[in-house]
This record gives C-alpha cells, sequence and structure tokens, in this order.
C-alpha cells in the first residue's frame, strides 16, 4: 500500500513536470490529485510537500494577463492549504510559503496581471496571520498602484484590507479620501467605511485634515445612492465628534450645532435606512443648544431659529447651514411609517431629555402618544426613553399623560407591562388622585394578568415606599375590604386584598408616615400570604425577615429570635399540610399577639424603627454577600474569555489546564447564598461548555505537535456539547437577555461546527436548528434594542447560502468570525434541578415484586424552581433498549414555593421473568423550544429531554411465598 502510494506521487510529480517543461498550465485533473496529497493523505513525505509547494509557484510563473480564467487562484488556495494544513507540525511550510510568495526573486506580486498581485497579496495575508512570527507589511507604492488599477474588485479588496495589509495611516487617509470620488458606488462605500475605521483609531490631530474628510463625507450626503449616504452620515457624525473635540472652548458649541444640523437634513431622506443611521448618529452628539433642541420637536420654524446660521466660525461651505433644517426633526422620525425609523427616532431623543427640561416636557408629550405603536419593538423603545428620563429625575408625569402611560399596563406583550411597571418604581407622584389612578391600573393588570402578580406586589411596596401619605389614604379608604368578614375569615385568596396588604405593609418603611397608621391586625392578616408576599419581595429581604418584620409590626412588644423560629415552624405546618385553613386559625397557629394600647405603643415605637433597620442591615449584608460572589463569579469569566486565542491556536492542554483552576475557584464559593446558587450551577456549566469547544476546535485547528485522533470523537464531543447548551437553556430561568444571548450565538457555533463536517450529522436537522436559533436571536436584538454581533449578521446573511450550492460552502470564514464575547453574570438566575430518592432500597432490602405484574417503587421527589408550565418525565430503564416513561402530573406540584417535596408512588409495568433485578431512574424535563420527536416509548415525550438528577438505581426481588 505504501509502494503505491509513493508510485502515484511520483506520477503526479512527473505530470506537473512535463506540463511545465511545455509552458502548459497544470491541468485541474492534476491539481485536485495534488490537493489529495496536501490536504487528505498525513503520510504524504515532507520531499514530496517541498517538490509540490516549488512546481505550484512555478506554475504561477505561467499565468498571462491574458489567461484570467482563475486558474492561479486555484495554486494559490492549494499553496494556503499546505501552509495552514501543515503548520502545527510541519512549521516550515508556512515559512517556505510565506517567502515563495513574498520574495522578489518570483516577482509575483509585481506581476503584470493585476488579479494575479491581489490575489497574491491575499495569501501572503493568509498565511502570515496564523504565524505571529511571519511579519508581513506591503509596499506603499505596490499598495498605490494596485489601488489605481482598472480592476474595481482588487480596489475595493485593497481598500477593505488595508489595515491587514499594514499600509500607513497617512498614505491610507490619502487614498480612501481620494477614492470617496470613484465612479463606483461600492468603491465609495468601501472607502467611507475605511474612513470611519480610521476615526475611532484615534490617530489624526490636525485640524485642517479632520476638517478636510468632514466636508467631503458632507459633499457624499447629496450622493444619488443610498449606501453611500449611509456610510456618509456615519462619517460625518463621527468625524464631527472628532472635529468638536478638538475646537476651541468658545467654539466647541457653534461647532457641536453645526454637525447635529448637518444629521438633520438627512432624517427626510428617501432611504429608510438612512433617515435610521442618520437618528442612530443624532443620539451620539453630546451637546446641543437649547433652541436648535426644541426646533426639533416643532415642524413650525420659530422666531429665533429663522435667521440663524450655523457656521462654528469657519469659512468652509460645509458649516453654513441654516438652523431651520431641524425643524421637525425629531417629530418626523416619530411618525415615519417604518418602525425602524420610529424606533431609532425615540432612541436619540432619549440622550437630549437631560440637556433642557422644557425639551424633556414636550418630548413626554410625544413619547406618550406612541405607547400604542403597532409595533412592539418601538413601544419597548419609547417605555426606556422615559425609564431613562426617570433615572435622570427628568420625568414629569401630568393627568394628561397618565391614562394613556397606564393603558401599557394591560398591553399583550409581557415585556411592555415589565417595563412599563419599572418606570412606576421610580416616578414621584404629584397629589393623590394619580396615585389612586396609578393604583388602579396595576389592580386591573393584576386582575387581566394574574401571572404577573409578583411583579405587581413588588410595584405596589416601592410605590407606597417613596408615597406613604397617599398610601395611608388607599388602605384607610379600602379598609373594609381587607378586614376579615363575621367570620373571622380573610379573604387571602383574592389577589386584589393581597394587593393592598403589600401596599399596606410597605408604609412602615416610607419617610412619610409611620406605624401608627396602620393597623397592626394587616400585618398579622399579610402573614397568611407570607408565601406569596415573600417572592414578589425577595429584592428587598427573604422570607424569614419578612415574617420577623411582619410579627414586629403587628405587635408592640419585645420580639425574640427564638419566637421568630417558632412561628416560622408553626406557620409552615399550618400552611403545608391544611391549605385551606382560614386566616384567623393560622393567626392562632403563628401565636401573633394582639395590638397593645395606650402608652405603652408610644414608648415602644421608637424600638420598633431600630428593629426594621437592624433587620434591613442584615438583609442589606445578606444581599452585599450574593453581590460579593457574582462579582468573583464574573472576574472568572473573564479568564475565560481571555483564553480564546489559545483554543483559536489550539493549545488544548493549556486551556483545559487554565479551566481546571477556573472550576476549582468557582467551587470554593458557598452554594448557600440563596441568591447566588443559580450563578455557581451556571458557571459551572459553562466552564464544561468552554472546555468541550476547546476539545472540539482542536479537531479544526491541528496541534504543534500531531497527535491521533479517533475516528468518532469528534461526533461525541459535539453530541456532548449539543445536550451542554440544551441544559443551559432550558434549566436556567431568569437569563438577561445579554446571557440568553450568548448561549443561543454558542449554539449557532455548534451548528456551523456539525455542518462543517458533513459526515457526522444529520444535515437537515442541523440546518434548521441554525435557522430557528438565528430567527430567536434576531427577536432578542428587537426586544432589547442590542447591537448584533459581527458572526450573527455573518451567519444571517450566509443562511440562505448553505447548503443550496453545489460548491462547498466556506464555513471556516464563518468559524473566524465568531469571537468568545465578555459573559458578565446579572444575578438573577435560578437553577431548575431536581432530588431523587428511593428510601429504604438497597441491594439488600430490595422492594418486592410478582414477575409479569406491575410493580410500584415508592420516591421522595424534591423539585427546585419547577413551575406547573413545566413538563416532567420519570424515565424507567431496565436497558438501553428498554425504556419507560412516565409524565408527573403538574397537580402534584401546584403549590407555589421554589422548593417542592412531595411522595409518589410510579408504576414499572414490564417486570422480566426473573429472580432479581435493577432499574435506572431520572427525572426528565422536556425542553420545549428544541424540535419535537417520537420516542420509543408510545405516548412518551415529545420533545428532546433534559435530565434534571443522577440517574437513581432501584433494586427488586420476586416476592416471597408466606
Amino acid at each position: 500500500m505504501e509502494q503505491q502510494h509513493q508510485q502515484q506521487q511520483q506520477q503526479i510529480l512527473e505530470t506537473c513536470e512535463q506540463s511545465l517543461s511545455l509552458s502548459k498550465l497544470i491541468s485541474l485533473q492534476t491539481l485536485a490529485s495534488i490537493r489529495s496529497l496536501v490536504i487528505s493523505n498525513p503520510n504524504t513525505s515532507d520531499s514530496t510537500l517541498s517538490s509540490i509547494l516549488e512546481t505550484l509557484t512555478r506554475s504561477l510563473q505561467l499565468t498571462a494577463p491574458d489567461s484570467l480564467t482563475g486558474h492561479h487562484q486555484h495554486i494559490l488556495k492549494l499553496l494556503i492549504d499546505l501552509s495552514l494544513r501543515h503548520h502545527h507540525h510541519r512549521s516550515h511550510f508556512s515559512r517556505l510559503v510565506f517567502d515563495s510568495l513574498s520574495s522578489d526573486s518570483h516577482s509575483l506580486l509585481s506581476s503584470e496581471c493585476v488579479r494575479l498581485s491581489a490575489d497574491c497579496l491575499a495569501a501572503i495575508v493568509a498565511v502570515s496571520e496564523h504565524d505571529p512570527e511571519l511579519v508581513f507589511k506591503v509596499d506603499d507604492r505596490l499598495f498605490a498602484s494596485l489601488c489605481f488599477a482598472p480592476c474595481v474588485s482588487v480596489r475595493s479588496w485593497l481598500l477593505r484590507n488595508a489595515e491587514r495589509l499594514g499600509v500607513g495611516r497617512h498614505l491610507l487617509f490619502t487614498v480612501l479620501l481620494g477614492f470617496t470620488r470613484d465612479p463606483y458606488p461600492y468603491v465609495r462605500r468601501v472607502a467611507l467605511d475605511g474612513l470611519s475605521g480610521l476615526c475611532k483609531s484615534g490617530f489624526f490631530e490636525d485640524v485642517d485634515v479632520i476638517k478636510g474628510c468632514y466636508c467631503r463625507s458632507v459633499e457624499l450626503l447629496s450622493d444619488a445612492e443610498d449606501c453611500i449616504r449611509c456610510a456618509a452620515v456615519r462619517v460625518v457624525s463621527e468625524w464631527g465628534q472628532m472635529l468638536v473635540a478638538s475646537s476651541q472652548e468658545k467654539n466647541r458649541t457653534d461647532c457641536s450645532d453645526s454637525v447635529f444640523i448637518q444629521l438633520c437634513s438627512m432624517v427626510r431622506d428617501m432611504s429608510m435606512e438612512v433617515r435610521v443611521e442618520a437618528f442612530d448618529a443624532l443620539g451620539k452628539i453630546g451637546l446641543v443648544s437649547e433652541d436648535i433642541l426644541l426646533q426639533t420637536l416643532s415642524k413650525k420654524v420659530l422666531g429665533v431659529i429663522k435667521e440663524r446660521i450655523s457656521h462654528s466660525k469657519c469659512n468652509e461651505e460645509c458649516f453654513e447651514i441654516s438652523a431651520s433644517a431641524t425643524a421637525g426633526a425629531f417629530l418626523h422620525g416619530l411618525e415615519d411609517e417604518f418602525y425602524e425609523v420610529r424606533r431609532s427616532a425615540c432612541s436619540s431623543l432619549c440622550t437630549f431629555t437631560v440637556f433642557s427640561e422644557k425639551f424633556a416636557g414636550e418630548a413626554l408629550n410625544l413619547l406618550v402618544d406612541m405607547v400604542n405603536d403597532d409595533s412592539v419593538a418601538v413601544r419597548l423603545q419609547v417605555l426606556e426613553t422615559m425609564h431613562h428620563m426617570a433615572n435622570c429625575e427628568c420625568l414629569k408625569l401630568q393627568e394628561m399623560h397618565m391614562h394613556m402611560f397606564l393603558g401599557t399596563l394591560v398591553d399583550n406583550h409581557d415585556h411592555v407591562r415589565s417595563a412599563t411597571r419599572k418606570i412606576l418604581k421610580l416616578v414621584k407622584l404629584p397629589n393623590l388622585k394619580l396615585f389612586k389612578l396609578c393604583i388602579d391600573s396595576l389592580l386591573e393588570n393584576l386582575q387581566i394578568y394574574p401571572q404577573d402578580e409578583a411583579d405587581v406586589f413588588s410595584v405596589l411596596f416601592y410605590i407606597g415606599q417613596s408615597h406613604g401619605k397617599f398610601a395611608v389614604r388607599i388602605i384607610e379608604d379600602v379598609s373594609q375590604e381587607i378586614e376579615p368578614d363575621c367570620d373571622g375569615t380573610l379573604g387571602f385568596d383574592s389577589a386584589r386584598v393581597a394587593a393592598f396588604l403589600v401596599l399596606a405593609i410597605s408604609i412602615p418603611l416610607s419617610c412619610e408616615h409611620n406605624t401608627h397608621s396602620i393597623s397592626p391586625r394587616i400585618f398579622s392578616d399579610a402573614v397568611t400570604l407570607l408565601g406569596r408576599i415573600s417572592r414578589a419581595l425577595s429584592e428587598f429581604m427573604n422570607q424569614d425577615s419578612l415574617l420577623a418584620y411582619l410579627s414586629q409590626c403587628s405587635r408592640l412588644s419585645s420580639f425574640s429570635s427564638t419566637d421568630l423560629k417558632g412561628a416560622e415552624q408553626s406557620l409552615h405546618e399550618v400552611e403545608s399540610d391544611n391549605p385551606d385553613h382560614t386566616s384567623t386559625e393560622i393567626r392562632s397557629a403563628v401565636k401573633i399577639p394582639v395590638q397593645e394600647t395606650g402608652d405603652e405603643a408610644a414608648e415602644t415605637q421608637s424600638w420598633i424603627q431600630s428593629k426594621l433597620r437592624e433587620l434591613a442591615t442584615s438583609e442589606r449584608c445578606h444581599l452585599e454577600l450574593d453581590d460579593e460572589i457574582i462579582k468573583s463569579l464574573n472576574l472568572v469569566l473573564v479568564k475565560v474569555e481571555n483564553i480564546w486565542s489559545l483554543v483559536q491556536s489550539g493549545y488544548t492542554i493549556e486551556v483545559l489546564k487554565i479551566l481546571r483552576f477556573c472550576k476549582e475557584e468557582v467551587l470554593l464559593f458557598n452554594s448557600e447564598s440563596l441568591g447566588s446558587d443559580g450563578a455557581l450551577a451556571f458557571t459551572l456549566q459553562y466552564l464544561q461548555v468552554v472546555k468541550l469547544l476547546a476539545k472540539v476546535w482542536e479537531h479544526f485547528v491541528p496541534r504543534k505537535k500531531f497527535s491521533h485522533i479517533e475516528t468518532g470523537e469528534l461526533e461525541l464531543l459535539l453530541g456532548k456539547l449539543d445536550r451542554r447548551l440544551r441544559e443551559i437553556r432550558c434549566r436556567f430561568i431568569g437569563m438577561s437577555k445579554e446571557e440568553e444571548l450568548h448561549v443561543s450565538e454558542l449554539i449557532i457555533l455548534t451548528c456551523l461546527l456539525r455542518l462543517s463536517k458533513v459526515e457526522i450529522c444529520c444535515y437537515l436537522n442541523t440546518k434548521k436548528k441554525l435557522a430557528s436559533t438565528t430567527s430567536h436571536i434576531e427577536c432578542l436584538y428587537k426586544e432589547g434594542s442590542i447591537e448584533p454581533s459581527k458572526f450573527v449578521i455573518e451567519v444571517r446573511k450566509s443562511l440562505l447560502e448553505i447548503g443550496t450550492s453545489l460548491k462547498p460552502f466556506p464555513f471556516h470564514q464563518l468559524l473566524d468570525s465568531f469571537s468568545l464575547k465578555k459573559l458578565t453574570l446579572s444575578g438573577n438566575l435560578r437553577h431548575i434541578n431536581a432530588v431523587l430518592d428511593i428510601p429504604d432500597n438497597s441491594s439488600e432490602n430490595p422492594l418486592p415484586f410478582v414477575s409479569g405484574l406491575p410493580v410500584g417503587i415508592p420516591m421522595d421527589i424534591t423539585l427546585h424552581n419547577i413551575s406547573t408550565e413545566n413538563r416532567l418525565w420519570l424515565k424507567i430503564s431496565m436497558s438501553e433498549e428498554s425504556n419507560q416513561f412516565v409524565f408527573l402530573d403538574p397537580d402534584l406540584f401546584r403549590d407555589c414555593s421554589e422548593v417542592r417535596k412531595f411522595t409518589y408512588i410510579a408504576p414499572f409495568y414490564i417486570t422480566p421473568k426473573l429472580v432479581t433485578f435493577s432499574l435506572r431512574i431520572s427525572i426528565c424535563m422536556e425542553c420545549l423550544f428544541e424540535d419535537g420527536h417520537s420516542t420509543n416509548g408510545r405516548g412518551g415525550p415529545k420533545y428532546v429531554l433534559a435530565y434534571l438528577c443522577r440517574e437513581k438505581e432501584v433494586h427488586l426481588s420476586v416476592a416471597s411465598r408466606v
């Protein structure tokens, strides 16, 4: 076999020599044979590869200017593959290829064929970027000569990749500025994009250079092509800000106004993309005169604006523009027919509300009219802008605003309702009428959408603290509603009553009022709703602190920790064993004393306030501990982000060592803290994902020291990576938009890795998953107003091309665009998991069964953070092929606590004809976001499963006859 392979190598080389001796191009068939030696056969000798390298380089010399058939592109691609394929274990080939292509003796770069020179440049850059020891910098003269060659595609490629080629900044600026006048639109756009990139480098300090670039970009604002005007808007914004920064202090405001007016002149452009770009750019201007800002909200030109010409003390015509161009700029944007423009206008409006109180008031009138916009993305952006105004204390809600604004509390989109409630936590209402209107709207929200209860209660607690006097008046008016009836029964199942109780118990924490105005009986009534209220107030205090707070406020005498523990235990027993007890029975069980009267109340008032401060301090310490853990975990995740370059280079052993240290560091934290256990579990899972990703990446970037890779290993690793990512997405709730986007991008990356190895994946299913995940990411971007990453943009562009072309899709380009971004934990993560226990069962104490008949298996189940929407199953396995699924009815865990315990007897139907046997049982949850599929068991789960606990082994033995 080895001899046959050598003969094949020799035959291929001889064929190449014959072609070259006759000054003929090597045939495509021969090039395909060479590719098999370079790419597919790891046993090809160094001497053969060296001969191939020399042959391919010589063949490039035969490519004449009139033979531009793409033949040289095949040869250059082979040379790149030869370099990269053997870079780690035969690194000298990278240097040989680099020297062959860049050597003056071959003069490939200075070939008469411009296409050959440009492709040769691209090949040199590709080789040098994979070896830090190879440094390449294109000659300025060569770069300029190629740029001015007649080939448009070469010109645009050179301008787009100038930074990779190491072109000097001054030469590059001159070339880019010149090519903004190129007759081809695509070249002009690339030149403008290049100027935008140069601006971000902060290299230029010469004011005349900045003015020249700014004025040229202003000229291009009137270009006939939409894409040119879009790019020109970006350059005007970025170089305009640089010009403002370089101006003298006395001229800075005039200069900033001039840039702002220029951008305002583009908000009525015929192109939707240009209008969006213009409003995005407006939001980046940091300093604008108040009269100009006010003019943007009125279509009628104001008197102070009519004669004003913005010129920034300069003679250039590009600075001379009438301020009347700003008339109604934001008004036009907010009324635009495209939601993208309305959203962008609303977002940029947010920047200027802090500059002028008058502008903020008039802008609020427009924003309130937009809370009923047809687009959810616009409604969310409007509320985000109002939230920003509230944070900056410039949101002054009046009676004329309230009906429209509060109407969003019954919006059919949950994110809109949530955004409105966040604003209500920050606003200061001027009178009782508006406060009552706000309370009524929250109650309506609660009635229509019961699932919002926790968030509504939280808002009521907030506004009760900040409007203590108004809250007391409301509670006095509804006192009869929240009092027990003649039988002593409180309607604690009523969400309305619970809401008023939450509002009432917030009043003692207000600076405007004290506990004398609130009946202590209200606090004892609130104890009956301890579970519901504690979940809503988790950001203020935990359940223990809440019970202590309610107990102290319900009596005016000393309160010991022993009493608290006894009351809490009694309450838990009564609520869990007798959920239908009346409030009177529960208050009796927890031994909450009645109100004291007389002077004793006045004497102990200061004692209660001190105890409340102690509780707040204790809770704050608890929350600070959680914050410290979250901060420490985020520091660990920074280390993970920094190892990505090692992963890309194939240094797997070093990466795994760093990840092992990170895991040991995470395990040092105490997971008993209720606020951080989800973050700890998430971090450990994430470290495992990065570990698997590093092992997978090794198969795509060969190591420096070649090591044998077993068949099927990559498929196994990708399967594990899929499962880990599925578990993260399925088993963690409370993820922020950024966390969810980060995980989704990793899922897309895994799909691309599978698709690039067609032989190991189900192509159609993987492509379908890629499309659905990309669609999900786009929804997250729209909801959160987040800019998409470069990786997602490239994937979105290529989605339709994958699998539709006869040519192999260049997956490596998409993989190269991926970079592991920084992941910052929000601290709101909760981990869905379960504990399964089979009491009194072991190999020595098996469960009895009768062969051929069903057997019941008693088990104790503990569920953490499970809701009734989750579909849980018991998976009972006797062998790899024999699985039985038992559905866990949600009625088994109907209570709303985070930790739920119950006993369950699971049936196993197919008992074998054996004396003893064992089963493996685990608790699984369906991942409803995955595509449906059938299972082995009839009537079993329809979706992919995530396992919530380790498998538990159950031992059974045939029942002995008595």
